[in-house]
């Protein structure tokens, strides 16, 4: 699959260059560009987000609480990950890393890495650690946004906007390394292929080696980690109304496994903070591939049409040695369950979407008529080994596990489509409203055959200044459920309905200090509707010992601010924080129960102080408040803060821009625990330094 990817992107890079005579006609010579010449570090305050409305559509007129995380601040954090990239917004809540992939919850309502996760507005699956070189900007939507993207969580989304080519000529190369001897390089480069400037390219190329701070409990080596990573991205304007963008990206992504720490009943760690339980040759390989295009035609100045398509393939290999939690591992040693498995996931997304804008009876409308598509491919195939009892300290041998000799599971596919209708309403100059509505419809053969859902979405907002305004939006969200596949449940075999998010949120967005900081703040109410609840019968009936049913509910209200942007000459901001109360209310041993991962206070913060045109300095803090690591609320993990510094020096040699970075996390040493379950648990990495070097040419 992957020579196959190969072969189609040489083809199309070949049939896009091959075209210079056709892009220097006369009628393309004076096509006009607005160009980014380069990063000013100016200001951290975006102005709009594209997965938000479908389209870049400015926050200020987005009836819902978005939050943007461009890639310059990320890259002064120096961020690896995009658990690194989200920690900028307090409304996402890491969870565990378990595999070398990353959870995390929005609001309190974990992501699906089947549905939580966009890329330039195509779902992405997502159940690996999602590569950042590449990203313009991370965008953090909050709430339910299935009018838009169909099934989703109510929690939010999180959309990925990849780089873009460019104009201009653009090379830069980057070095970064820590503590523990990770290294990673990167190239960054773009430009005009013709003299036109009709054909333009983006490439990034990324090689990384991480040496991580855990070390497995039999040798006391360290987890690696080994990456590298290539990004292609082509745009050519055909004509003056059309433009052709073909993307194609590569990750190789193998790393020895890291299920997480162990807590005892009362939220201790169990053994050192550094202890693997899982076996030094346990691994997990991933192999990702994208292959997607877009075509906008611009048929007038108001008028366009975009068509968008991707291709993904996401395979993997996971030799597992699955250690079993024990309280106590030192006396009698705890067991492993190896196997060896393999995973084949194919994603094949496509939209189309028809915007406009115009004018009917003196009032102003933004027109969005689309519909988009899914059509999803699973299958496993699995050989497990013999259970072994492991002591701290001993050689595990590693077992003869080859999974092409294990048998194939069921395969797993379905087609899912949706049609949505939305338009953004300017009555006057103080009042807009947004209304929306979409249909879906998942077809997928045996169990939950079929699951259609209609979503809709209401928003209005009043400007009671030309800098700022309040809003108000209900939106609404679906998951399909599937159906009951136990022999031994009374209900097996029924079908079960989606679960629906209804949200109500209230916020205000203001522009300060001419139009540099923007301030934000929303109230939210969030209910999660038809919670599956699976309980044991009192008295078995026949051979049914079990019973499922639905009806339950999850609640999360709270609120939030943020601030992003300049407060004064030299000095920038971002900042946010949250609070949120979340319960369960299901009738059932989780009635009146947390989440676990929701904590009920979060907040963070990261400052620039430029004290010349060439020295600038940073410092952040992030604080989570305490949350539960299990369902039944009995084992917590403890608030912490997290302190960061920073410093950054750019000077010129030999005629071209240098930086240089140093970067502390975790300043102060805490000892803290991230996220996950009691049996899997992220703990945080303890201080650790890491210096860098960019060079622009």
């Amino acid at each position: 699959m992957i020579f196959k990817y190969s072969v189609v992107g040489i083809a199309v890079g070949a049939a896009l260059m091959a075209t210079p005579v056709m892009a220097q006609a006369p009628n393309e010579a004076n096509i006009e560009h607005i160009q980014v010449t380069g990063r000013t570090f100016n200001d951290y305050k975006v102005g709009s987000a594209s997965g938000a409305m479908r389209g870049d559509i400015q926050l200020m007129d987005t009836p819902q609480s978005v939050n943007v995380i461009p890639d310059f601040v990320t890259d002064e954090q120096l961020a690896t990950n995009l658990a690194e990239v989200l920690v900028n917004d307090s409304s996402v809540t890491a969870g565990t890393t378990r595999w070398n992939r990353q959870v995390f919850s929005v609001r309190g309502f974990e992501l699906d890495s089947g549905n939580g996760y966009l890329i330039n507005g195509h779902q992405q699956w997502s159940h690996y650690v999602q590569p950042i070189e590449t990203l313009q900007q991370v965008e953090v939507l909050k709430g339910p946004s299935s009018m838009l993207y169909g099934q989703s969580g109510p929690g939010g989304l999180v959309n990925m906007v990849t780089k873009k080519p460019t104009y201009d000529p653009l090379l830069n190369i980057g070095f970064d390394t820590d503590g523990y001897g990770s290294t990673r390089v990167q190239l960054d480069a773009g430009g005009s292929l013709n003299e036109a400037q009709s054909l333009r390219y983006r490439g990034v190329l990324v090689k990384q080696d991480t040496q991580y701070w855990r070390e497995y409990s039999t040798t006391n080596e360290n987890q690696e980690r080994d990456r590298w990573l290539g990004y292609l991205n082509l745009e050519y304007d055909i004509s003056d109304e059309l433009l052709l963008s073909v993307k194609y990206d590569h990750t190789q992504d193998k790393a020895g496994i890291d299920a997480g720490g162990w807590l005892d009943k009362q939220g201790n760690v169990i053994g050192d903070a550094k202890t693997i339980w899982d076996a030094p040759w346990a691994f997990t390989d991933n192999t990702v591939s994208n292959l997607g295009a877009d075509l906008t035609w611009h048929m007038s100045d108001d008028w366009q049409v975009k068509l968008g398509y991707n291709d993904q393939q996401f395979n993997r290999q996971r030799f597992d040695s699955a250690p079993q939690y024990t309280l106590d591992p030192f006396s009698a040693g705890y067991s492993i369950k190896p196997f060896d498995r393999y995973d084949d996931w194919q994603h094949k997304t496509a939209f189309v979407d028809f915007t406009g804008e115009f004018e009917l009876a003196g009032v102003g409308h933004q027109l969005l008529i689309g519909a988009n598509y899914l059509d999803y491919f699973y299958q496993q195939q699995i050989l497990r080994g013999a259970t072994q009892t492991v002591l701290p300290g001993q050689i595990v041998i590693k077992p003869n596990l080859d999974y092409h000799t294990g048998k194939k599971g069921t395969l797993s596919e379905y087609n899912y489509y949706g049609f949505y209708l939305q338009d953004l309403v300017t009555l006057n100059e103080q009042w807009k409203l947004l209304a929306g509505v979409r249909y879906d419809e998942q077809k997928k053969d045996g169990y939950g055959e079929n699951s259609y859902a209609v979503s809709p979405k209401f928003g209005l907002i009043y400007s009671p200044m030309d800098n700022g305004n309040i809003y108000f939006n209900y939106s609404k969200s679906f998951t399909p459920q599937g159906a009951v596949n136990d022999e031994f449940d009374v209900n097996n075999g029924l079908n079960l309905k989606p679960e629906y998010g209804i949200q109500y949120e209230l916020g205000t967005k203001w522009e300060l200090l001419n139009d540099s900081l923007l301030l934000t703040a929303a109230i939210f109410d969030i209910t999660l509707e038809n919670i599956t609840i699976s309980e044991t019968l009192l008295e078995p009936i026949g051979d049914y010992t079990d019973i499922t049913t639905q009806g339950g509910k999850q609640k999360h209200q709270g609120f939030e601010f943020g601030a992003q942007g300049k407060v004064a000459d030299s000095w920038f901001i971002t900042s946010s924080m949250m609070y949120l109360d979340a319960e369960y209310q299901t009738g059932d041993a989780r009635e009146g129960k947390t989440p676990i991962d929701a904590p009920e206070w979060s907040a963070n913060i990261w400052t620039r102080y430029e004290v010349t045109d060439k020295f600038a300095m940073n410092f952040g803090a992030i604080y989570v408040g305490e949350r539960f690591a299990d369902t039944d609320n009995t084992i917590t993990k403890d608030d912490y803060v997290r302190f960061d510094i920073g410093a950054a020096y750019n000077l010129a040699i030999l005629g071209k821009e240098v930086g240089i970075r140093a970067n502390v996390r975790n300043l102060f040493d805490t000892e803290y625990i991230e996220g996950g379950q009691y049996n899997m648990v992220t703990l945080g990495q303890d201080r650790n330094f890491s210096i860098a070097l960019e060079a622009k040419f």
